[in-house]
């Protein structure tokens, strides 16, 4: 798994970004995680040049193989109500990878007991943003209390229901694309 290096001062804003509160500013990182600079998250999604900022993913299997997805909010910004990996976040300026998992895996589904077991790291680019995504899953029976201020929905698939909706606008592509390249080592975790 990467983890970030800051350096030992604040890193500089990225020039043509204008300073955002502490809370929504976000680390720019290279691709092996040393943090470069730091950037508002609307610079760094719509009003930038994509400067890559990396995100954690955690994927919640529960034991009879079914996978937890959340249907994001109608209020996004970014794929509205499409269904997408049980957590999903941006890491805040500032905090390191697991904070932000843990974080993010409160805020979103009011998860707080688990130990994650990270899977990969890989640079997803779309026409809006480039992200260094890290991405953990966990295994077991959890109580799981989705915010509905956040989140639209949220439930348990079956590895059939993920591939018959792959390809047909219901899945965020990024979630589509991640689901290809771990699926084997999500099973392998059961």
């Amino acid at each position: 798994m990467i983890e970030l290096i800051y350096p030992a001062s604040p890193a500089p804003i990225l020039k043509g970004c204008k300073r955002g509160t502490a809370a929504e500013m976000l680390p720019v990182v290279d691709e092996f995680g040393n943090v470069k600079a730091q950037s508002t998250r609307a610079y760094c999604h719509h009003d930038g040049e994509k400067p890559l900022h990396p995100v954690v993913h955690l994927h919640i299997i529960n034991r009879s193989g079914e996978i937890y997805l959340q249907q994001r909010g109608a209020h996004k910004d970014l794929l509205p109500l499409y269904w997408d990996t049980a957590v999903g976040g941006h890491v805040a300026y500032g905090e390191y990878i697991t904070e932000a998992l843990y974080r993010e895996a409160a805020e979103e589904l009011g998860l707080h007991d688990f130990l994650p077991q990270g899977l990969c790291h890989y640079i997803f680019e779309s026409a809006d943003e480039r992200e260094l995504v890290n991405v953990f899953a966990i295994v077991g029976e959890y109580a799981i209390k989705p915010d509905r201020d956040e989140l639209a929905d949220g439930r348990f698939w079956t590895v059939e229901e993920i591939e018959q909706a792959i390809g047909k606008d219901i899945l965020t592509p990024n979630f589509e694309g991640e689901y290809r390249r771990i699926q084997n080592a999500l099973l392998a975790l059961l």
